[in-house]
């Protein structure tokens, strides 16, 4: 056993901290390149980069800092390492297998992106070959080591760049996940791991494991860093078939701190594995306990079907997509590829495709509950990884405690699920420890605003160095998937147009009665017969009205179905609160009724 101190002679590589360090002039870009490279020596036999930058490599994007102005580029002079299966231009990639490098003419999509904002690779980081494993110790580069104990391992397939950061050799990294690759990693390194819903990040330039269910992740410090990345990032490639845009409400204006009542589902005991790491079981039961402190509450989901899916990732036809990911190297020289992942991948050449229907099928049918138990809660938080094994033992069974690394992980992108790994406390004897949270696509925003509160409520170090993680960004967010509307007519409770609002899957949130300014009329015209609610300071009064949470997805088709003169403006209610609601226009009330004395338009039709 050897776990390493803190580094406290490491600066903060955090974000705002080396912007602060730029505009103060205390650092450059340039000496905190020259710095890592110098420290990178200390960790070779980490195992962790398959290239590291040189200083000749690295100068022009150097030299390019100098046209770009960091006010407007907010990634400038950040480093960061990459996956060395996304492609740096005039680097090889190689996927940790040498027989298999080519140097590309031109970066990743997303690597590009990152540079244009000012970013600085630092390097090209050590896997598992071809993306195949969740430990990091498939590499003919030697295994990656953890970086608070170099016994045990990195967790993988992303190894080299999550202990980069860890050790503070980048600010931020890229990695790569089919099935756990951006997530175990973060857990086993005190990192957060971010692993888009499939298609926010493009693939472009990305070597594919499994193409249909790959996406690249992030490793960051804390969930700050880790939203900037992202939204620089993000954005839709038409060259990628499987790119998809982002919609508004899980665009980075909606990251925050999430705030108010929070109900997550876990996973009922019987169904918990920790495969005998009592340090990792307690870690979680701890965890739940300083979590309910902080106001979250919990709701058991069966994980049966989850698990299903997940067997299915391996055992299923889906090894074929690896398969072709490594031809024709697979089938002209098997022998140059790394022996646990041979015989992983070499059956991929077999499965028929009524397999791949069947299974397809079966993981269509498991999703519909799978979603179902998601839809009544905030998000599904789960352990990252069951255990933490030793390299040795890890070389030992190699297959078998692989798989027993992806129990909590194999399951995501089967059904297009998007999830944030969030360091949350460590083992007693000083391990770092994580959960997942787990949310529908496009629930990206809605994860890291989650794990932002976390982080604030329980504050560790940066990865294996002395500094803070606990995000700075406090401003608080609510749900964004929802619009208020008050309806004071036929749309109430029982009236003959409720149902436009029930069948939106609108919920009933409260009954109240607006600020007593308003007059109410009943309009010409019908059947259904309405009311129009008009500003009135004069001889007015508070009218009855409900207020509806309607899904923000059906708001446009529902306001579309208003008949003039009615339409959507902002109401006042008694409480002074401003939500949307029926108004209607001056000219409607020429032929109107004035009902304003009875308060309301179910006592005005009781009187009838």
């Amino acid at each position: 056993m050897s776990i390493i101190a803190p580094l406290t002679q490491t600066i903060d590589m955090g974000f705002q901290a080396l912007r602060d360090h730029y505009l103060a002039g205390s650092l450059t870009p340039h000496a905190v390149l020259a710095d890592i490279r110098e420290r990178a020596k200390t960790f070779q036999h980490y195992n962790i980069w398959i290239h590291l930058l040189t200083e000749e490599e690295v100068a022009p994007y150097l030299s390019a800092l100098t046209q770009k102005d960091p006010a407007t580029h907010p990634l400038w002079g950040i480093p960061f390492a990459i996956k060395d299966n996304i492609d740096l231009a005039g680097i090889p990639t190689t996927a940790a297998c040498p027989e298999f490098a080519y140097t590309p003419v031109e970066s990743a999509y997303v690597v590009q992106k990152l540079i244009e904002a000012g970013a600085i690779p630092v390097g090209k980081t050590n896997l598992d070959q071809f993306a195949t494993g969740l430990n990091g110790t498939r590499s003919p580069y030697g295994a990656c080591h953890n970086s608070f104990d170099y016994d045990y391992i990195s967790g993988g397939s992303s190894a080299g760049s999550a202990v980069a950061v860890a050790l503070g050799l980048a600010s931020f990294s890229l990695g790569t996940d089919t099935a756990g690759s951006g997530r175990v990693p973060a857990c086993f390194n005190n990192l957060v791991g971010v692993k888009p819903s499939i298609g926010l990040l493009s693939a472009i330039g990305m070597l594919p494991a499994c193409r249909s269910l790959d996406c690249m992740t992030i490793f960051a410090y804390n969930t700050d860093d880790a939203n900037l990345a992202l939204s620089v990032a993000e954005g839709f490639d038409p060259r990628d078939g499987y790119s998809r845009a982002n919609p508004f409400a899980n665009q980075t204006r909606h990251y925050g701190l999430r705030q108010g009542d929070l109900t997550v589902g876990v996973i009922p005991s019987h169904q918990l594995k920790f495969f005998g790491d009592d340090d990792y079981a307690n870690a979680y039961q701890d965890t739940l306990a300083l979590l309910a402190d902080c106001g979250f509450k919990f709701s058991e989901i069966d994980f049966a079907p989850f698990d299903e899916i997940a067997k299915l990732l391996y055992e299923g036809p889906w090894v074929a997509e690896r398969y072709l990911a490594t031809q024709p190297l697979i089938d002209e020289q098997p022998e140059v590829i790394f022996p646990v992942v041979r015989e992983i991948i070499a059956p991929g050449g077999k499965p028929p495709a009524t397999a791949l229907f069947s299974a397809q099928y079966r993981i269509n049918d498991l999703k519909q509950v799978c979603l179902a138990q998601l839809a009544k809660v905030d998000c599904l938080l789960t352990p990252t990884a069951g255990r933490h094994f030793t390299i040795e033992e890890m070389l030992a069974k190699p297959i078998q405690h692989n798989s027993e690394l992806g129990y909590y992980t194999n399951f995501m992108n089967l059904i297009d699920l998007a999830a944030v790994a969030v360091p949350t406390t460590f083992t007693a004897r000083g391990m770092p420890f994580g959960i997942t949270l787990v949310g529908s696509t496009f629930s990206d925003r809605m994860l890291l605003s989650i794990a932002n509160r976390i982080q604030q409520s329980l504050p560790l170090p940066k990865g294996a160095l002395a500094h803070r993680a606990a995000p700075t960004t406090t401003s608080p967010i609510g749900a964004t998937d929802t619009i208020d509307v008050a309806v004071c007519g036929a749309h109430l409770t029982g009236q003959p147009l409720n149902w436009q609002l029930t069948e939106r899957g609108a919920i009933l949130k409260t009954q109240t009665t607006t600020a007593p300014c308003y007059r109410l009329f009943a309009l010409a015209g019908g059947p259904p017969k309405r009311p129009g609610l008009i500003l009135d300071s004069a001889g007015s009064a508070a009218i009855e009205v409900e207020v509806w949470s309607v899904p923000a997805a059906q708001f446009g088709s529902f306001v579309a179905g208003i008949p003039a003169p009615l339409g959507i403006g902002k109401l006042k209610l008694a409480n002074g609160e401003q939500v949307s609601g029926f108004i209607c226009e001056g000219y409607g009330i020429d032929d109107a009724v004035d009902i304003t004395a009875f308060g309301g338009w179910r006592a005005y039709l009781q009187s009838l």
